[in-house]
């Protein structure tokens, strides 16, 4: 019983000198330092000065920021633009956004490869940009349809929703117009934007991409909207 109650009060006592050191040690009342972590840019450069980026500036991205610049330049020398612009500034990524219209099957194709050389994500259409945009009304898998016509055939599928793309003369699009490409169809019950995705996706495949430029009615925009709402 005397050795029991010996350990008893020796263990008490080593209770109460722990409890003394720690009432010693003084508490920490510093909080970490936060760390800022810049988000990425994301630079695409159109070769559009109005379409293209109103279309990218009404992303509202959470963890990039979109840079989208309309310069006027077209293939090659809108590759040659995005390399100057990368040079000049470090960004996330950098994509050029140019169509085949009148230009010659040489320079559409070297556009692609030179930008593909410089680890340039690559958003063309042929025949133009504004057959991404019928995609989200129309499952339109090519022929039939010249680019002068586009605008007229995106107006007879948006006249329900009482919206106006005015492609012949501001060639903007503005906020309703891009909500509306955001929405829901009813008749499948998906975003517009997703239906859009599928369908480029599924015409570009059946190209071998051996010639960008004879492969009208497609589109690669998809690959880049994709991209973008990976930060949403």
């Amino acid at each position: 019983m005397k050795n029991k109650r010996e350990e008893q009060i020796a263990a008490k006592k080593r209770h109460k000198e722990q409890l003394k050191k720690k009432r010693k040690i003084e508490p920490d009342f510093e909080r970490a330092i936060p760390i800022l972590t810049e988000k990425p840019t994301i630079l695409i450069v159109c070769e559009g000065e109005n379409t293209e980026p109103s279309y990218f500036n009404q992303f509202r991205l959470s963890s990039a920021t979109v840079k989208p610049v309309g310069e006027g330049y077209n293939t090659i020398s809108l590759v040659n633009r995005a390399i100057q612009l990368s040079n000049e500034k470090s960004y996330g990524q950098v994509w050029c956004v140019f169509d085949k219209d009148d230009f010659s099957d040489n320079d559409f194709n070297n556009a692609i490869i030179m930008a593909k050389a410089n680890n340039f994500g690559v958003a063309y259409s042929n025949q133009a940009f504004e057959y991404w945009l019928i995609l989200h009304f129309d499952d339109h898998q090519g022929g039939g349809m010249h680019r002068n016509d586009y605008d007229d055939k995106i107006n007879q599928l948006i006249k329900p929703f009482k919206i106006d793309y005015d492609g012949k003369k501001s060639k903007f699009i503005n906020e309703d117009f891009f909500e509306l490409l955001n929405g829901y169809d009813k008749k499948t019950d998906k975003k517009r934007v997703d239906l859009a995705i599928y369908r480029a996706d599924r015409n570009y495949k059946q190209h071998n991409h051996s010639n960008p430029a004879k492969e009208e009615s497609t589109t690669t925009v998809f690959e880049l909207v994709e991209e973008l709402l990976k930060h949403v």
